[in-house]
């Protein structure tokens, strides 16, 4: 606090003395006329109240300039003469100046504290609403595949003697994927928890070309559903956007997984890039169910969904919650709809200014 004033005690001090050596160097050189003398302390005065807080720099500062008006620049020369015609109106005039200047300023930064405020406590409400979402989502998508795990493994340690070879193998493989699932529900967290860290600056990015981050996700996603079939259409045109890859990626993968998991169908599934001049979109599309009206509105909420397909606890609300907080941390937009004959989502990603310049 004590920093803070002295810091405009000395703008305070340091506009005024910039002010009278403006006035010296025009009173000398110049036209010798006091009104345009006091022009320049009016802005001085103007100055001071942008760049102070509260009414009593301008009070001081008016007080001031009305004496150095008459001290410095009004005949006799460094003498006082209080009896000059006008004088008391310039005082006030200066005064008036000062105090609407300042009140205007103050209440304007007043208003201003109060904005950042909100949209703090809007922001720290919203992350607040994502850990709740995320913590029940955890809840709901954890427990299955969990259980799951352990009663596979414990039937096959049990009764090993018992089974067959087909059964072993087919208790070993639901390990292995609920174990995957779990294992890209833990990326999933950390993606989030990588964002929340860098809470300042967003998401780190830089120049990437779009082509080479869709062929690393679906390269990705591959070896981990290698049934999957994707159909992607994008244009001609070398399309290069600011990014962070990785975390492209993982949209990516986690739109293209829903689509192939949840949409109860083989067909392949498209993805469609798509270029403006302010944006690059991207969506996945699939010819499936479709999803249930009345969830897309809460569909990024880290809400659990139900699947129409057998791997029902494999719920798609984490991962799309993950979807929306990495999109909105590079400054994009997220939608879900049904289609005609499935389920489509949509997101956007800006272009940088430079890179609007040379489309």
């Amino acid at each position: 606090m004590k920093k803070n004033i002295l810091s405009e005690i000395v703008l305070t001090i340091l506009i005024l003395l910039t002010a009278t050596g403006i006035s010296f160097a025009f009173f000398q050189f110049g036209n010798k006329n006091v009104a345009n003398i006091t022009v320049i302390y009016t802005l001085a005065l103007i100055l001071i109240a942008l760049g102070t807080s509260g009414y009593w720099y301008g009070i001081a500062a008016s007080l001031y300039c009305v004496t150095a008006v008459n001290y410095f620049f009004s005949f006799p020369y460094f003498h006082f003469n209080f009896s000059l015609d006008g004088y008391p109106l310039t005082f006030i005039g200066m005064l008036a100046i000062s105090l609407l200047t300042s009140t205007t300023t103050t209440t304007l930064k007043k208003q201003q504290h109060a904005m950042a405020d909100r949209e703090k406590a809007l922001a720290e409400a919203e992350r607040e609403k994502l850990r709740a979402n995320l913590l029940r989502a955890v809840s709901h998508d954890l427990r299955t595949p969990l259980t799951s795990i352990i009663g596979s493994s414990s039937s096959y340690l049990e009764n090993y003697p018992e089974l067959s070879d087909e059964e072993r193998t087919e208790l070993i493989t639901n390990i292995k994927d609920d174990s995957q699932w779990l294992l890209n529900m833990v990326e999933n967290l950390l993606t989030v928890t990588r964002i929340d860290d860098n809470s300042t600056d967003k998401v780190k990015k830089s120049p990437e070309v779009v082509e080479e981050v869709i062929s690393e996700a679906i390269l990705r996603l591959k070896k981990r559903l290698p049934d999957i079939r994707i159909r992607v259409s994008m244009p001609n045109d070398f399309l290069m956007l600011s990014m962070d890859p990785t975390l492209i990626e993982q949209v990516l993968i986690n739109l293209l997984e829903n689509a192939f998991i949840h949409s109860g169908s083989k067909d392949p599934i498209d993805l469609i890039i798509n270029e403006s001049d302010e944006n690059i979109t991207f969506t996945v599309r699939d010819y499936g169910n479709g999803v249930d009206e009345e969830q897309l509105p809460y569909i990024f909420e880290g809400q659990r969904t139900s699947s129409h397909t057998n791997d029902g606890h494999k719920g798609i609300g984490i991962g799309l919650s993950i979807c929306k907080t990495i999109i909105r941390a590079h400054g994009g937009a997220i939608s879900a709809a049904n289609h005609t004959d499935g389920a489509e989502f949509t997101f956007t990603l800006p272009k940088e200014k430079e890179n609007s310049d040379n489309a």
